[in-house]
């Protein structure tokens, strides 16, 4: 059965739906950041650099190209600020016209604008007078948000001040050497410091866009973790998620809209550890296949912020086969249709990612819609079949409700 014969779940006129990248996975030689210095250093972790990443700085629109002939609305895409500060008080005018010149160009192709201030990355002086928890940290965010929204007044359809703020407490405590990742364990605990900060600096941006830009929605996006428990393992399962997840759930209440990225679970046992999963279970970069991620976590926002408009921001699969993405991604839209059906207040779908690239230390990831040839240096553009099915449902203005393929087992608890 193709697409086109499927029914579907109508959705509504002013309904986003596109995919997200981010600038420093897909613009390439963002020399000025902190996780530029990170990769290149001589002692660095990470197995591989950027780089070039998917030479998005100079093929944005070829990006938006394949966006908009494909039927999608909408585009999330990010504010570098690294590249707009690459010194203290010293503004680019040149990056900000490059980044005013995406906005304008997105708008007059039909894609809404929908842009992050800040993904993951951030200037190298930044970082060097202690990041987020550094003295002068919400102040000095605050002068670049100021800074970059002129250039966002041009048809931008929603603004995600920051991507992930829980990520980023967490990698905080990480980088400090306060706790270190185990792989296939639980997250560690947010540094508690740079939570509250990322809090404050979050609440100023939006009292600034909304000063700046009324009308313009804002919020942040937090990376689900779709807590789940085995018998016996509630407590521990709702005290993991009230500190990695739940805090900066609640900290959007005054906020436009929240952004929900989920891909998978983590399902906590009696003794407080995360369930392994079976290779036959995992997806390529080892989280489990659970295409219900995104529907879980809209209904674990939406019973912390019950008013909250939502907006699904990321959610994807890292996967060599591209008939398995379609798979994953018709079982998500299913169950997200079905939730809006019983009036679950979602405006928006991004899919991650557009492109194949740079996963933050390592290219083996592969979330896109589009592969990119890098290794002989063209950075061509190379659809996979899954964007037209994808662009296919949002030029119908439809989500999927044939769930055809194997949405992947369900046999844990919801923690609440």
């Amino acid at each position: 059965m193709s697409t086109q014969q499927q029914c579907g779940y109508i959705l509504p006129e002013d309904f986003l739906f596109g995919a997200a990248t981010s600038p420093h996975q897909t613009e390439g030689s963002n020399i000025h950041s902190d996780w530029w210095a990170l990769e290149t250093s001589e002692r660095s972790p990470l197995a591989q650099a950027s780089g070039m990443a998917c030479d998005s700085y100079h093929r944005w629109r070829q990006d938006m190209r394949l966006l908009q002939e494909n039927g999608f609305n909408a585009y999330r895409f990010g504010v570098e600020w690294a590249r707009i500060e690459p010194e203290p008080g010293v503004f680019d005018e040149h990056e900000l016209d490059h980044y005013h010149m995406m906005v304008q160009t997105a708008a007059s192709m039909g894609l809404k604008p929908f842009v992050t201030l800040h993904h993951f990355t951030s200037p190298l002086w930044f970082a060097r007078q202690g990041g987020w928890a550094g003295p002068d940290a919400i102040n000095r965010f605050g002068d670049y948000v100021q800074a970059v929204l002129p250039v966002l007044r041009d048809g931008v359809a929603g603004i995600v001040t920051i991507n992930e703020p829980n990520m980023v407490a967490i990698m905080s405590s990480v980088l400090s050497g306060s706790a270190a990742l185990q792989p296939g364990g639980l997250l560690p605990d947010p540094d508690p410091v740079v939570a509250r900060r990322l809090v404050e600096a979050h609440r100023l941006a939006a009292t600034l866009v909304h000063e700046s830009l009324p009308g313009v929605p804002v919020g942040w996006s937090v990376a689900n973790q779709c807590v789940q428990s085995l018998a016996g393992g509630e407590a521990a399962a709702a005290v993991y998620s009230a500190k990695v997840e739940d805090y900066f759930i609640r900290a959007a209440k005054e906020d436009d809209f929240i952004g929900i990225q989920a891909y998978t679970r983590t399902v906590i046992d009696a003794q407080g550890a995360k369930v392994a999963v079976g290779p036959d279970r995992q997806t390529s970069n080892g989280w489990e296949y659970y295409p219900q991620a995104a529907a879980q976590a809209l209904m674990h926002v939406h019973g912390l912020l019950p008013e909250m408009p939502l907006v699904i921001t990321e959610n994807g699969i890292s996967t060599i086969h591209d008939e398995q993405r379609i798979a994953y991604t018709e079982a998500a839209l299913c169950a997200v249709g079905e939730l809006m059906g019983q009036g679950y207040p979602v405006h928006g779908y991004f899919h991650w990612s557009l492109l194949d690239n740079y996963e933050w230390g390592n290219w083996q990831p592969t979330f896109g819609l589009a592969a990119v040839d890098r290794e002989s240096g063209s950075y061509e553009r190379i659809p996979k079949p899954s964007l037209s099915w994808l662009g296919d449902w949002a030029r119908r203005a439809m989500l999927p409700t044939e769930c055809r393929h194997d949405a992947g087992d369900d046999d844990a608890e919801g923690k609440e």
